[in-house]
C-alpha cells in the first residue's frame, strides 16, 4: 500500500509541474494537495496505522511522531503545517469560491502554485527517503 501511494504521489507530482508550466494555477495546487496527502498517509502505512479517511492527515503524523526516525520527525511540524495548509486549499482549487462568485482560476497565482508544488516535493522527498529506508530500497 505504502509503495502504491508514493508511486501515485509521484504521478501527482508530475501532473502539478504540468500544471504549472501550462499556467493552470489551481490544477498545479490541488494535484500537490493531493500527492502531499497520499505521501503522508504511505508514512502511516509503514508504520501500520490505518489512518482515517480524510484529505488531512498530518494531526495523525504528529500523533504517532515518536514511530519515526529521529531526522524524519524533526521535520513533521513543517509537514503536518503542509498538509493542513494545502487541504485548506483543495476544495477551492477545484470549485472557487461560490457564494463569492470566484473560479479557482482567479484565486491562486503562480506564485501560489510554485509553493504549493516545492512544498509537495519536501514531504514527497521525505515520505520517499522513510520508504526506502524501511525497506532498504535504493532511492529512487
Amino acid at each position: 500500500m505504502a509503495e502504491d501511494f508514493l508511486q501515485r504521489a509521484k504521478a501527482r507530482l508530475t501532473d502539478a509541474r504540468a500544471a504549472l508550466k501550462r499556467g493552470d494555477y489551481p490544477d498545479a495546487v490541488r494535484y500537490s494537495q493531493e500527492c502531499v496527502e497520499l505521501s503522508i498517509k504511505a508514512c502511516l502505512r509503514i508504520i501500520g496505522v490505518d489512518y482515517p479517511k480524510v484529505h488531512d492527515v498530518g494531526d495523525v503524523l504528529e500523533y504517532y511522531r515518536k514511530s519515526f526516525p529521529e531526522w524524519l520527525r524533526k521535520d513533521i511540524p513543517q509537514m503536518k503545517q503542509i498538509s493542513r495548509d494545502l487541504y485548506q486549499k483543495r476544495g477551492p482549487s477545484l470549485y472557487g469560491i461560490e457564494k463569492e462568485g470566484k473560479p479557482a482560476s482567479e484565486l491562486y497565482t503562480k506564485t501560489d502554485a510554485e509553493e504549493a508544488l516545492q512544498n509537495a516535493e519536501n514531504v514527497y522527498s521525505k515520505s520517499q527517503r522513510f520508504f526506502n529506508e524501511s525497506y532498504k530500497k535504493p532511492e529512487q
